[in-house]
Parts: C-alpha cells; sequence; structure tokens
C-alpha cells in the first residue's frame, strides 16, 4: 500500500451551490431567494453580500473543480456592491478561463446606460433592471433560474 502524502487537497464533501446570489440589498437577496426556492430550481444556492466575498466564494470552489462540478451553474450579480463593485466582480469573472463560461446576469437597480453597455462588453450574458413591484421581482427571477438552468445549454467545460 502506497502511503506517500498528497499534495493535493481533498475532495469537498458538499457540492457546489447551483446559484451564486451576490446581492447586498437584504430585501432584494430575500425576494430572490424565497423565488429560487418556491421554483424549486436551485438545489442549492449560496448568498454572499459584497464582490470580494464572491471572488472569494469562486476561488475556493476552482481548486476542487478537477474532482467534481463545484463551480456554481448560474451567478446573479448585482453592480453596486461593497468592497468591490460588480463590475470589477465580472470583469475577473469574464477574463478567467475557469470562470468566463458560467452564465452571470446582471441584476441591478442601475438604470445608467453606461454600467449597462460596460456589462455587455466585459462580457455579461444578460442585464436585468430590477422591477420594482415585489411580485414581478419574484417573477422575474423565477424566469431568469429557469431559463439558465432548466432550458439553456451551458458551454463545454
Amino acid at each position: 500500500m502506497d502511503e506517500r502524502p498528497t499534495t493535493e487537497p481533498p475532495p469537498p464533501t458538499e457540492r457546489a451551490a447551483d446559484i451564486l446570489l451576490v446581492e447586498d440589498d437584504a430585501v432584494h437577496a430575500k425576494l430572490t431567494l424565497r423565488a429560487l426556492e418556491q421554483g424549486g430550481l436551485a438545489q442549492r444556492t449560496e448568498h454572499v453580500t459584497d464582490g470580494a466575498k464572491a471572488l472569494e466564494y469562486i476561488s475556493a470552489a476552482s481548486l476542487f473543480a478537477r474532482w467534481q462540478a463545484s463551480l456554481p451553474k448560474l451567478i446573479l450579480l448585482d453592480l453596486g456592491l461593497p468592497n468591490m463593485g460588480g463590475l470589477q466582480v465580472l470583469r475577473q469573472l469574464k477574463s478567467d478561463p475557469r470562470t468566463r463560461n458560467i452564465p452571470t446576469v446582471v441584476l441591478t437597480s442601475s438604470k445608467v446606460a453606461i454600467e449597462l453597455v460596460e456589462s455587455y462588453n466585459l462580457g455579461v450574458n444578460s442585464y436585468v433592471i430590477k422591477p420594482e413591484d415585489p411580485k414581478k421581482f419574484t417573477a422575474v427571477i423565477a424566469e431568469i433560474a429557469h431559463y439558465w438552468l432548466s432550458v439553456n445549454e451551458p458551454a463545454p467545460k
């Protein structure tokens, strides 16, 4: 029996999140999480409240990518985040070969045209302005999750 130590970390015991929600607004986060739960579309959703934590989560998941599909299947990203803005997060995600093909949807209250253009220039898959009505907001989240997790055919890894 070979008992040489290995330099590889052990695989994680938990499956990675299907959806990574990056949202600092408590009301929007609660509505989003409720919509995902009610729709039964995300077996597991991870929620972080700032851009730096989002990249930390992705980096940790990337370490285990060779053992399992540990990266999220979808990222829902707000733009107005503390510590690191959503555009900075998007720039890093789309410039990294390990994460560039993860569907990323910007969910924002911002109607600033330059942010819309910059998001698409960086490679966002969809840009959604959050509806103000909670029922419409919940319906939009359910539609987004259904499309990206059930309808869309993802790029091969």
